[in-house]
This record gives C-alpha cells, structure tokens and sequence, in this order.
C-alpha cells in the first residue's frame, strides 16, 4: 500500500486536482478529498477508501516516513541518486530506499535478470536501473542465456515525458531539446 508520498513543489489540492482529472486516465472513478494533510481516496470501483499522507519536505532527512507508516521509500526525484544522499531516507524511518533511476555506487537489480542477487541484510538501499534496461535487459537475457551475445546496439523511441516541450521554446543545455516533441524526434541519453 502507497501510505505516503512528499512532494515540495505541488500543493495538495492541486495533487488533488491532478489525481481526480488526468488527460491521459480519464477522470478517476470515485472521490478525492483533502484530509489534514492527507489525500483521502475512495474508490466507486472497489468502494474502498484509501489515506495518503503528504509531506512537503526539501530534504529527504526532514520526512517522518515512520509517522506515516512507510517502511520501503521509493527515490524518483532523479536528484537522491547516489547511496549516501538516497540513505537520508532512512534518518526519517524509512526501512528500505529502491533508487528509481540507476546509480553510480548503490546494487543495480532488474526482475528477471539479477534480482535473486538481492541480499536483504546487507541491501538496505538499492537502485532498480533505468526504463531503457528494465525493458532491454530481460529480453538480452534469454537470448545470451540461450545463444549467446558478443556485441549489440539499441536504440530507444521513448513516449514524450514531462519535461519535454509541447511546442517549440528556449532550452538551455541541448538546442534540440527546446523542439516540440510531438513533432520530432529528438535524441537524448537514458
């Protein structure tokens, strides 16, 4: 169960709001209301009703997961990346911290590739690696398993993200990044 989440940047009747109307899902079936800092969700489908603590914390060492119940913290900000920022998860009562992105020096384990190496006394913080391997890597697998690979090359079309332009605008790094994503492809690294 997802008991809480933190996020600095968004205030909650807007999460609310988002959560309630994606242009993508649809309107969610069922009833989202803002609880002393909490999401309170009830689902029409299950006609189950579900709390969400958020908090709104900068640094990871300022969020009371314990308080919220949280024992495994899942770091998606792409910032916390390496062991010893992830780890300020833990100050907070977190048991566990699963790195969304990969990572310089935390273990890397994919499902269905290396998973079974997880040591859960000694891997309190991990990192699950990158969309791009998590889809190449099973697959890689059971053709190397089963006839071997010397060499390979990839290349990845990637759905538009977030981040990305929905019309032409100023970027500052990449020139190509400042292009409409709908309308071109645009490289970038993974």
């Amino acid at each position: 169960n997802v008991v809480a989440v933190n996020d600095p940047f968004l205030d909650l009747k807007y999460m609310a709001y988002l959560f309630k109307y994606d242009s993508t899902h649809g309107r969610f079936k069922g009833d989202v209301k803002l609880l002393d800092g909490k999401l309170e969700i009830h689902s029409a489908v299950s006609n189950a009703t579900h709390t969400i603590q958020v908090f709104t914390e900068m640094k990871p060492e300022a969020i009371k997961w314990c308080s919220a119940g949280a024992d495994y913290v899942v770091e998606s900000t792409g910032v916390f990346t390496k062991m010893e920022k992830a780890k300020a998860h833990l100050a907070g009562g977190a048991k566990k911290v699963v790195i969304s992105a990969p990572s310089e020096d935390a273990p890397m384990l994919v499902m269905g590739v290396n998973h079974t190496t997880y040591d859960p006394k000694n891997y309190t913080i991990v990192s699950n690696a990158s969309c791009t391997t998590n889809g190449l890597a099973p697959l890689a697998k059971v053709i190397h398993d089963n006839f071997g690979i010397i060499e390979g090359l990839m290349t990845t079309v990637h759905a538009t993200t977030a981040t990305q332009k929905t019309v032409d605008g100023p970027s500052g790094k990449h020139w190509r990044d400042g292009r409409g994503a709908q309308q071109n492809i645009i490289p970038a690294s993974t």
